[in-house]
């Protein structure tokens, strides 16, 4: 008998002891997802002490359900010791806990947790690919890795960002987003996922793709490719702390990097992946996986076994520490409470504790939806800004192909990256769809055809716009409020060619905010984007409101609300209203059904609507409307009260 299978069969009487008899009880479980457990190479060795390993699993179960870990077998030069990796893989059998395989292919410097080593100042470097004594450490790894497991999980520092003297020699004369691209689809299929098959043919390789997917082409993550190379995907959903980063990173990107994967590699995508770094207070970490599970992943991946049950800091929540928030510190003493442990609050209990509220909702929900929104492979341009639209109330469903199907599309600066996208534009106008461009793309698509739809242009001149105006036609105009003073780029239109529908003015100046052109069957809307787009978030609520209006025209819901306020829209009816505010808000949601009343998914109260009407005469139409004061970093779900949900 092997020491593998031996070690299977004898690690569960092992570990059956009294410690395991005396552990705090399990926490309650979850039922709409799964929940997993990274486990670094470094924590692994400290799982060679037994009593260790028991101790922090009855600690870390009794805060978290945990249905799986990922145990790691190599980080920044350090691999684990086979044995050890078999007697951690039994004990957690032992223990009805799923196990798979993790590989963090790094070269050196890591920040994978507390304790972990670091020896680059903290930058993130890869290995050499180009090495050769580094590209056969990558394939034994991977042999090694499959010897142990069935199913494996790059980390992902799966990248390439070596510009050593081998690396520019071998990249001669391409692009560095070229060269990266293949080399990484060379290294996928050669180094690790051959050679991982060949010595176990049942082995199952997953990718996981980070958080900043606006530049991935330039570190050779290969979306287009890869996901059709590994079995499947898995999704970076760590959004942190939106000021202190410099990745313009927005908490709504938690949710839509899911769909747009998701849309990516239908039915591969296992599920998203969050850590504890870089929030400045505990509702950030609930927010992370609170999007993550809206988005509907099957699984959610807490990263790592060791920053969980590192005690809990609360952080700078006095603005809102006694209001009735979907995370209150009174809600999470009662869970650690009821585990028993005589440990204090740790991350686990957090996680256990925020991914109780969300459980508890999603199984009403349906299929997410959004305004579809075309993001090309290899794309760069108005980086992340669907998830600052998001922010805004607008729901986003990202997509790799141009998505004809549906009837309003929105396409940003990097749709240019299509070289057919103006006659793309002008087939979905005919077919009687909408289309919504961004001042971003329309710059880049000057002299390109655009001006065979819509005689419009971007000056080049930046305006100080500060007081903003609604309606179209004469005498129609409506003031919609002021801010402090936004800098926008100017567009140039023909009047009664097109005409401004949401409007700003710099001392006076007119500037069009939401610009609309009809064409054929269609309506071309180019939207104006500040030149820094979180003034987005300063916009006054009646602007944000209408922009909405224009956008999500035949939505099934739309909200009045200010900015930092997320719709989540599903195909039943259902949707969840979230605030990243760190005020309450009143926020208003229309629909124009013929709705009574809504369910609260969360307190199963009724929410009775009341009619509203706008426009006049024949023009004259009905919406239904229903009034909430939403909670700082809280969010709300509610359905459509007689559905079958």
């Amino acid at each position: 008998m092997s020491i593998r299978n031996s070690l299977v069969l004898l690690f569960p009487l092992l570990f059956s002891t009294a410690a395991d008899r005396l552990c705090a009880a399990p926490a309650p479980g979850h039922d709409q997802f799964r929940v997993a457990v990274y486990i670094p190479v470094f924590v692994v060795q400290k799982m060679k002490d037994s009593t260790y390993l028991q101790k922090s699993w009855n600690e870390l179960s009794s805060q978290v359900k945990v249905d799986k870990v990922y145990i790691e077998t190599y980080r920044s030069g350090t691999i684990a010791d086979e044995e050890n990796l078999e007697e951690v893989k039994a004990f957690f059998a032992a223990h009805h806990v799923l196990t798979a395989g993790g590989i963090a292919y790094v070269g050196r410097g890591d920040t994978a947790g507390a304790d972990a080593p670091d020896d680059s100042g903290g930058q993130f470097i890869s290995m050499c690919y180009t090495d050769p004594k580094q590209r056969e450490s990558v394939k034994h790894i991977a042999e090694l890795t499959a010897r142990h497991f069935d199913e494996i999980m790059l980390d992902d520092f799966f990248f390439n960002n070596t510009k050593y003297d081998s690396d520019i020699a071998a990249k001669g004369r391409q692009t560095w987003d070229a060269f990266r691209l293949n080399l990484m689809d060379d290294v996928s299929r050669d180094l690790v996922l051959g050679p991982a098959r060949a010595v176990n043919p049942e082995v199952k390789i997953n990718i996981k793709f980070p958080n900043w997917y606006e530049h991935f082409q330039a570190n050779g993550y290969d979306l287009d490719k890869e996901p059709k190379m590994f079995d499947g995907i898995y999704t970076g959903t760590e959004t942190r702390d939106p000021v202190d980063n410099d990745q313009h990173l927005q908490q709504y990107e938690s949710y839509e990097i899911v769909r747009y994967f998701d849309n990516i590699a239908p039915g591969h995508n296992g599920g998203g992946w969050v850590d504890i770094y870089d929030s400045r207070y505990v509702d950030r970490y609930a927010e992370q996986l609170w999007d993550t599970l809206l988005a509907k992943t099957p699984q959610m991946m807490l990263f790592q076994y060791s920053d969980l049950l590192r005690p809990l800091q609360m952080g700078d929540r006095k603005a809102w520490a006694d209001l009735p928030t979907t995370f209150t510190a009174t809600g999470l003493d009662k869970w650690h409470a009821g585990s028993g442990s005589s440990d204090p609050a740790s991350w686990a209990t957090a996680a256990g504790y925020a991914l109780s509220k969300v459980n508890a909702v999603l199984g009403t929900l349906g299929k997410p939806i959004g305004i579809a929104s075309y993001k090309p492979y290899h794309s760069t341009g108005e980086d992340f800004l669907q998830n600052y639209l998001g922010m805004i109330g607008i729901p986003i469903e990202m997509r790799p192909d141009f998505p004809s199907d549906a009837h309003t599309i929105l396409l940003t600066e990097q749709a240019a990256f299509d070289p057919d996208v103006v006659s793309k534009i002008r087939t979905h106008l005919e077919q009687v769809g909408d289309v919504v461009i961004t001042t971003g793309l329309l710059k880049q698509l000057q002299g390109k055809g655009i001006e065979q739809i819509a005689d419009i242009q971007m000056t080049g001149n930046i305006l100080r716009v500060n007081e903003f105006w609604g309606g179209y036609g004469a005498g129609s105009g409506a003031a919609l409020g002021k801010n402090s003073d936004m800098l926008v780029p100017e567009i140039s239109f023909l009047t009664n060619d097109a005409w401004p529908i949401v409007r700003g003015t710099a001392n006076g100046r007119g500037a069009p905010m939401l610009l609309m052109d009809r064409y054929s069957k269609g309506i071309l809307y180019v939207l104006t984007i500040p030149e820094n787009a979180n003034d987005l978030y300063t916009l006054p609520q009646p602007v944000l409101t209408a922009i909405r209006r224009y956008l999500l025209f035949g939505f099934p819901f739309l909200i009045d609300a200010p900015s930092k306020v997320s719709l989540f829209a599903y195909d039943n009816g259902s949707f969840v209203v979230e605030s990243f505010l760190d005020v309450p808000a009143e926020i208003k949601v229309s629909t124009d059904k013929n709705l009574p009343r809504l369910r609260n998914l969360i307190t199963h109260e009724q929410v009775e609507g009341e009619t509203s009407y706008t426009g006049r005469g024949p023009h004259r139409t009905a919406r239904r409307e229903f009034h909430f004061t939403i909670q700082p970093h809280s969010f709300m779900a509610f359905t459509e009260e007689g559905s079958k949900q």
